[in-house]
C-alpha cells in the first residue's frame, strides 16, 4: 500500500466498544476509518453518520469484500473473534481483533499461521499494552530488583439484565472480559510465562464466572495473584521485589494516572491508548516494525486463560 496515505479501516459491527477505538482514530493520523458492516441497515447508517464513515455494508461479508478496506477491526463478542478473523484474513485484510482473542491456543496458531502465509498483519487489541501504564511497569521493574509478588485486578459492577458478557455462548465471563487485563499485567511484570496456575471461580446463574481469582507461579519463583469480577469496582497493579515495590492505581485505562514507587507518589501523563494501538497497527502494515503484540503474546494469554479455567473446574493447580 501507499506509505503516504492512512490505512483504511473497516469495522465489523456497531457495538458500543467501537466508540473508544474510533475516538483514538480521530487522534491518529495513521488510520482512516472508512466503512462499517452491519446486519441492521438503520443501525449501520446511524453508526456511519455518527462517526463520519463513507460506506455502510449490509453484512460483515460485504465489508470484507470491499476493495477499499485495507484492515478490519473486530469488536464482536469473544466467541466470534476467531471465525471472523479467519474470514477477514482469507479476504486479504489485515486484522485488529478485540481482546481476548481466544482462550484456545490452537486458534491462535491457526490464525497467525494464516496471517503469515498471506503476508498480513494480525494483532490482538490490548490497548493498555501500548499506553503509559504498561511502559511505566517495564521502566520501574529494575528499581525493585527480583520480583517476588505481583497483584493485579480489574473488576466493575455489571448491572442486571441480559449482557453479552454473561452469555456463555458468546464467550462471556469476568476472566475473559476484564480478567484478561490482570493476566496480561501479571505476565508483563513477571517477564515470562507461568509454569503453574490455580484458578478459583464464582459461577453466576448463566454459567459464566462473575468473579475469578487466580494464582500464577512463574519459573523465576515470582507468584502473581490475579482478580476480576462483575460485582465490585477495583483495578490496579502491585509489584513487590527484593529491593522495593511499586503500585499503579489504574494501568488499564489510566483514568487515575498515578503510581506509588517505594511509597512516593509519581504522576504520569495519560495518552490515548487506542490511538497508539492504531499507530502500531499501521506501522506493522507498512512494514516499518513488527506489531507490539504478536503470536507469542497472544499464545501466552490464551494458554494462561485456558489453564485458569481448567484449574477452576478441576479444583487443582494445572500446567498451562
Amino acid at each position: 500500500m501507499d506509505p503516504q496515505r492512512p490505512v483504511r479501516l473497516g469495522i465489523l459491527g456497531t457495538g458500543r466498544i467501537n466508540g473508544q477505538l474510533l475516538g483514538g482514530a480521530l487522534v491518529s493520523e495513521a488510520v482512516e476509518p472508512v466503512a462499517v458492516g452491519s446486519r441492521d441497515a438503520d443501525r449501520g447508517r446511524a453508526f456511519a453518520e455518527r462517526y463520519g464513515l463513507a460506506r455502510v455494508h449490509p453484512s460483515y461479508e460485504a465489508l470484507l469484500a470491499d476493495p477499499d478496506v485495507d484492515a478490519v477491526y473486530i469488536p464482536l463478542p469473544n466467541s466470534l473473534h476467531h471465525p471472523w478473523t479467519m474470514a477477514a484474513l482469507r479476504a486479504g485484510k489485515h486484522v485488529l481483533s478485540e481482546k481476548p482473542y481466544t482462550a484456545n491456543p490452537a486458534e491462535v496458531d491457526e490464525a497467525f499461521d494464516l496471517a503469515e502465509r498471506s503476508g498480513l498483519v494480525l494483532a490482538e487489541a490490548f490497548m493498555w499494552r501500548h499506553g503509559p501504564g504498561a511502559r511505566l511497569i517495564s521502566e520501574l521493574l529494575p528499581r525493585v530488583g527480583d520480583v517476588a509478588t505481583i497483584r493485579t485486578s480489574f473488576s466493575f459492577v455489571l448491572d442486571g439484565g441480559y449482557d453479552v458478557r454473561v452469555d456463555p455462548s458468546l464467550g462471556g465471563g469476568s476472566l475473559m472480559d476484564v480478567g484478561c487485563y490482570s493476566v496480561s499485567g501479571a505476565r508483563l511484570a513477571a517477564g515470562e510465562e507461568p509454569a503453574r496456575v490455580f484458578g478459583m471461580a464464582t459461577w453466576g446463574p448463566t454459567g459464566v464466572d462473575v468473579r475469578f481469582h487466580g494464582l500464577l507461579e512463574f519459573p523465576s519463583g515470582a507468584v502473581a495473584a490475579i482478580a476480576s469480577g462483575f460485582q465490585s469496582d477495583h483495578r490496579g497493579v502491585d509489584v513487590v521485589g527484593r529491593d522495593g515495590s511499586f503500585s499503579l492505581l489504574d494501568p488499564w485505562r489510566n483514568e487515575t494516572p498515578v503510581a506509588l514507587v517505594n511509597g512516593e507518589r509519581l504522576d504520569y501523563e495519560p495518552q490515548n491508548q487506542y490511538a497508539l494501538e492504531l499507530d502500531d497497527l499501521a506501522a506493522a502494515i507498512r512494514g516499518e516494525r513488527a506489531s507490539l503484540l504478536g503470536r507469542a503474546d497472544a499464545l501466552g494469554q490464551a494458554r494462561t486463560i485456558e489453564a485458569l479455567y481448567r484449574s477452576a473446574r478441576q479444583g487443582t493447580p494445572v500446567t498451562p
